[in-house]
């Protein structure tokens, strides 16, 4: 059995942030809210739930405010959860489940569903670090699409956190931060250098987009997912620069290095 301390990150999140305190009130001994500069009603709605509301100014670095809002935990576990997450009731059920029984992991791994059909059932999940056990030696990596790499002993579990999306960013907020860090000569890592690559394509810098998707695929980059999505977007690039040759060969390429997947 184990208490669980909910650690969120939050910026003008007035339409959302009660659906998921909702859900969190539910299952979470301690509710820990960082604010990086909110000029909306959402600490107010915050303060409904816990006092535990720190402010903290923004630093350009996601994981500089999800190891703020770690530090603060004060539970043996802890949970993230993104202002536009949700949880079911039955899932709900299962974290308590969870709590109360008598499994120990550094990292319980669980399902985040990005996408839905129209009966709401997923269409793209995937797993992700989601319940740490509260260790300081556990830290959030990257300024953007930040994330935890899982140590020590993992257990994945069939529980579902659902990203349910209001409203869209900025488009270019996560380019600028890259090209930001690029202004100061920052090393990408290969991760980085993927997801760099990726705001390149989704914002329609095709061609760069190519240049710097070659350059990830010529690193070293075991996480296939990462490799198999750069293979797809540089496919996709060489589309929409009327270049339907390589984009084919792109995919070949990819085929004859990984197995067949439904993408």
């Amino acid at each position: 059995m184990f208490k669980l301390s909910l650690c969120m990150i939050v910026k003008d999140e007035e339409d959302v942030i009660e659906r998921i305190l909702k859900c969190a009130i539910k299952f979470c001994d301690e509710i820990i809210i960082v604010d990086t500069g909110s000029n909306d009603n959402t600490k107010n709605i915050c303060k409904k739930y816990t006092e535990k509301i720190y402010d903290l100014p923004w630093k350009n670095d996601f994981s500089y405010a999800r190891n703020f809002s770690f530090s603060k935990a004060t539970m043996n576990y802890i949970i993230w959860l993104d202002a536009d997450d949700y949880i079911t009731e039955s899932n709900i059920e299962k974290i308590i489940e969870l709590k109360n029984s008598n499994e120990d992991a550094d990292f319980f791994m669980l399902k985040y569903c990005m996408a839905f059909d129209e009966n709401n059932k997923p269409t793209f999940e995937f797993f992700r670090e989601r319940i740490i056990k509260n260790n300081k030696d556990f830290k959030w990596e990257g300024f953007v699409h930040e994330a935890i790499s899982p140590s020590g002993k993992i257990i994945y579990k069939d529980i579902e956190i659902e990203h349910r999306k209001e409203k869209q960013n900025k488009p270019k907020r996560n380019l600028n931060l890259y090209r930001n860090a690029l202004r100061k000569k920052y090393r990408f890592s290969p991760r980085e250098q993927y997801y760099y690559s990726r705001e390149l394509y989704y914002n329609s810098y095709y061609k760069k987009a190519i240049l710097e998707l070659k350059k990830y695929l010529n690193m070293s980059d075991r996480y296939t997912p990462n490799i198999i999505g750069a293979y797809n977007m540089l496919s996709e690039c060489y589309l929409k620069i009327n270049s339907p040759k390589k984009a084919l060969d792109t995919m070949f390429e990819a085929l004859k290095k990984f197995t067949p997947t439904p993408e």
